[in-house]
């Protein structure tokens, strides 16, 4: 690595309501079904994100009608599909009885923002009823999310509290130590960034499991780890691997079979 490349340059360029249709097979890099696994995706809309049709996919196992809910929250420059075709959690919904549903987020950090986007509202507001709506579990979900989404599923969690959330798992979140660390774009400014950092909200994260995921080589190694000194209990891998699809899908299986356990208590 370059060594005249600042830790904030680098960061920033790894970074760098109603439905409207349900239905197998509408985007292009949708999942097949596969044995034991039905895949449906489709758009909706909503108030949170003016304008905009906001593609989703859900992986559900044929076996169990009112699976438990795991929502997958891509990282930034992603799509919902990520989940299926860079990190292939849907070859873990049969074995583990857990859907996976994932929606787009665009790159806004899952958080409101200055443009009147606030995509993390939308999963909540929008997303999970939809999801009940289709029969499956979401009186208690997991949290799952990588990079962005990593950050993502835990400011979620710190927000729905422990009756609704039953665990988190990220991977390589996407945290900072302060406002000046942060990627481009991430926050509006200083005082988004204070509103929306998950350090200093950590405590209501207390009494819902937490499993951090991060490589050796990435750059949010430090932070990660940081972040979880400071959250007694939390659940930490940290080993060999890099800011990578392949590092998130190879601790993916693990993930979900640690949410499942979560999700039968």
């Amino acid at each position: 690595m370059d060594r005249g490349i600042s830790r904030r340059a680098l960061l920033g360029a790894v970074m760098s309501a109603p439905l409207l249709a349900a239905c197998s097979g509408t985007f292009e890099d949708a999942p097949a079904d596969s044995p034991g696994v039905h895949v449906s995706d489709g758009e909706l809309t909503s108030r949170h994100w003016p304008g905009q049709r906001v593609s989703w996919a859900v992986a559900r196992p044929t076996a169990r009608q009112q699976a438990p809910v795991v929502v997958a929250l891509h990282g930034r420059g992603g799509h919902a599909t990520n989940a299926f075709t860079g990190l292939h959690l849907d070859r873990h919904v049969a074995t583990t009885g857990l859907a996976v549903a994932a929606i787009d987020g665009g790159d806004t950090y899952w958080h409101a923002r200055r443009s009147g986007v606030d995509t993390g509202a939308m999963v909540v507001d929008d997303f999970l009823p939809l999801l009940a709506s289709m029969g499956l579990g979401t009186g208690r979900i997991g949290l799952l999310g990588w990079s962005m989404g990593g950050y993502g599923a835990l400011w979620l969690a710190t927000g729905l509290g422990r009756a609704r959330v039953a665990g988190v798992a990220a991977s390589s979140a996407a945290l900072w130590l302060s406002p000046g660390d942060s990627a481009p774009g991430a926050f509006d400014d200083r005082d988004d960034f204070v509103r929306h950092d998950v350090f200093r909200l950590r405590s209501r994260l207390r009494g819902i499991p937490v499993r951090l995921d991060c490589g050796l080589d990435d750059p949010f190694l430090h932070a990660d780890r940081a972040f979880a000194a400071g959250l007694p209990g939390t659940t930490t891998h940290f080993d060999p691997g890099g800011h990578t699809d392949a590092f998130w899908s190879a601790h993916g299986g693990a993930q979900m079979t640690w949410l499942a356990r979560l999700l039968a208590t």
